[in-house]
């Protein structure tokens, strides 16, 4: 039979006789009132090549609770004119594909396909596992130009790594919503949480989760430091050529910013050229190195002797930007002892392998323009959500 110009297979369903009719809006058996005008189409799976549809011509029940309703058919739900299995198909399908592709290649419209990801991650949200969680990681990721952020939380364990939670902003309050999502019981559960220095953060976690090791992001820390390295040299490098000097840090930030094994042949030789002048950005650079062997410790009493040891050292330095960062040490100091206290099994490097994970699902499918999209989007693909039960599957 052609459907919409395209030869399709159309398969007729004729209710049982004096079969009982479901309502669709409390879901229990209720007397038949008539039918609807006009048969309907549901689209499933497609089969060799063709569109397949169900013709079903629906009734309408006499509900005593809910009046005359349309009734419940076991296919489908609600309105929607695609198959729950042909639904979950599509969503099985934007895991692997952008959207688009899934509905260029479907013959479907990006719609449908944004519609059955949705339905599958509603699902999965409804009947997902929040207990027992031990150890979550929080950060933020800037999501649109701008001051566009969004709060992200992720369990972080060894056999579970999962978005938990998405909000947006990066507020006190969207982080409260997390807590209250999963309420004071598995919130006295959790032992372990990583964060950045980010002050909201900080406050919630200290009111809602006392009991947990918080731990601070070694990232963002070794990020913060990075950021004072390369705004000595910055400053550096525009005195050197107002006054007329030698540019020899001209090309030198990743130089200074990467680790020694990472540097490619030409920054090598350049960083080696460059450590032979007296600068401020060679101290700068020396003292980055030194705070390396800070993350080497095992014990918590030997590491925390060590970066007193630093942070003196760097005290002295007279270079603004590294005396800030060690007076922002110190100031979270218990924090970031607490990553040793942990033996070093959790730190939010988990996290940011997450947070790549969100740019590569954003850059396959475009960006999305709404809070929605985007939500819908991680969690269908990072959430590790339970699907909905099919009879067949298909691949």
């Amino acid at each position: 039979m052609p459907i919409k110009g395209k030869e399709s297979i159309v398969a007729e369903i004729v209710p049982r006789s004096n079969s009982q009719t479901i309502c669709s809006g409390c879901k229990r058996c209720a007397p038949g009132y008539d039918h609807c005008g006009k048969a309907r189409l549901f689209q499933f799976v497609p089969l060799w090549g063709f569109q397949v549809y169900f013709l079903y011509l629906m009734r309408r029940v006499d509900c005593e609770r809910c009046g005359i309703k349309v009734e419940e058919v076991p296919w489908a739900q609600g309105k929607s004119s695609l198959t729950s299995t042909y639904q979950i198909f599509l969503a099985q399908w934007g895991r692997r594909l952008s959207w688009q592709e899934v509905a260029d290649v479907f013959e479907t419209s990006w719609n449908k396909v944004f519609s059955s990801v949705k339905m599958v991650v509603e699902y999965g949200l409804k009947h997902r596992n929040l207990e027992g969680i031990r150890a979550i990681g929080v950060d933020e990721w800037q999501w649109r130009k701008g001051h566009n952020y969004v709060t992200l939380v992720y369990q972080i364990e060894e056999n579970c790594k999962r978005l938990l939670f998405i909000s947006e902003r990066r507020t006190v309050k969207s982080l409260l919503k997390f807590f209250r999502m999963i309420g004071n019981e598995a919130s006295g559960q959790i032992q372990y949480i990583c964060s950045d220095m980010w002050k909201p953060y900080l406050k919630v976690i200290k009111k809602k989760a006392p009991q947990a090791l918080h731990i601070l992001d070694r990232f963002h820390i070794i990020s913060n430091l990075n950021k004072a390295i390369n705004e000595i040299r910055a400053g550096e490098a525009r005195k050197m050529k107002q006054e007329g000097y030698e540019e020899v840090l001209t090309h030198t930030k990743y130089c200074f910013l990467k680790n020694p094994e990472n540097l490619t042949d030409n920054q090598k030789t350049k960083l080696g050229d460059v450590l032979q002048y007296d600068l401020k950005s060679v101290r700068a650079y020396l003292l980055k190195e030194a705070f390396q062997l800070f993350w080497s410790y095992k014990s918590p009493y030997w590491a925390g002797w060590y970066l007193e040891k630093w942070c003196n050292r760097a005290m002295r330095s007279k270079l603004e930007p590294i005396k800030k960062f060690a007076k922002s040490m110190r100031k979270h100091r218990p924090l970031i002892m607490n990553y040793f206290k942990a033996k070093k099994q959790f730190s939010s490097g988990v996290v940011e392998g997450l947070n790549r994970k969100i740019n590569l699902t954003t850059r396959k499918a475009f960006g999305f323009r709404t809070f929605e999209g985007l939500q819908i989007a991680l969690f269908h693909t990072m959430g590790n959500l339970p699907e909905p039960k099919t009879t067949h599957r298909f691949f």
